[in-house]
């Protein structure tokens, strides 16, 4: 298998699962700050332009965080990544989505890209503020979801993974406090040793 991912991008969530699944693996690092991800070489594999991008061993390629990180979590069940049960597959499901498409596509992208939702200048503060106010409305619920429990099912699985990556944006990229469940699911998080295999690699240990 082969990742491509950027730095600190939402395919560290899919870095970790690697981790956690132990197979070998290539990471490939694209450099989108110099625009290689529009990129022939690139776009070939993935014409979204975006990662992360999964080239499987047959040369297939996956892409889309909530399908990659079920295929990985179906494929490999050995690393007990896939929660068991139609209810657990559809909560795990239901969070990782939740974490990238609201959360990251409408909170973060509002924050780090307002361009993208208003092309007038003077509206762009009002376009973080209403990011801000999505990302820390999705980080109450998780904080709900997480009462009583280490992990978003109770047992670790892929879900996870993307409420890490969302948290280390906020936490570490943003430098702003996580709600308490929240903040302590992403030290237990970081805690995992695949998670700063992870880190470590890709420049943040």
């Amino acid at each position: 298998m082969k990742l491509f991912y950027a730095p600190g991008a939402c395919s560290i969530g899919i870095h970790v699962l690697l981790e956690e699944i132990g197979k070998p693996y290539e990471p490939v690092l694209l450099n989108t700050k110099e625009g290689a991800q529009f990129k022939p070489e690139f776009t070939s594999l993935n014409p979204k332009s975006k990662v992360p991008t999964l080239v499987r061993d047959d040369g297939s390629v996956l892409t889309e965080y909530p399908a990659i990180a079920l295929w990985l979590a179906s494929t490999f069940p050995e690393a007990k990544l896939l929660p068991q049960g139609a209810e657990g597959l559809a909560k795990a499901l239901e969070y990782t989505d939740y974490a990238v498409a609201t959360l990251h596509m409408q909170g973060f992208s509002r924050i780090f890209r307002p361009s993208n939702f208003a092309p007038n200048e003077a509206d762009h503060e009002a376009v973080k503020a209403r990011g801000v106010e999505i990302f820390e409305k999705g980080l109450g619920l998780f904080d709900k979801a997480l009462e009583g429990k280490q992990y978003l099912l109770g047992e670790f699985s892929f879900a996870d993974s993307a409420l890490f990556y969302v948290s280390f944006w906020w936490a570490a990229r943003l430098n702003k406090t996580l709600p308490p469940n929240v903040a302590a699911h992403y030290e237990r998080m970081k805690a995992r040793p695949a998670v700063q295999r992870t880190m470590a690699a890709e420049g943040f240990a």
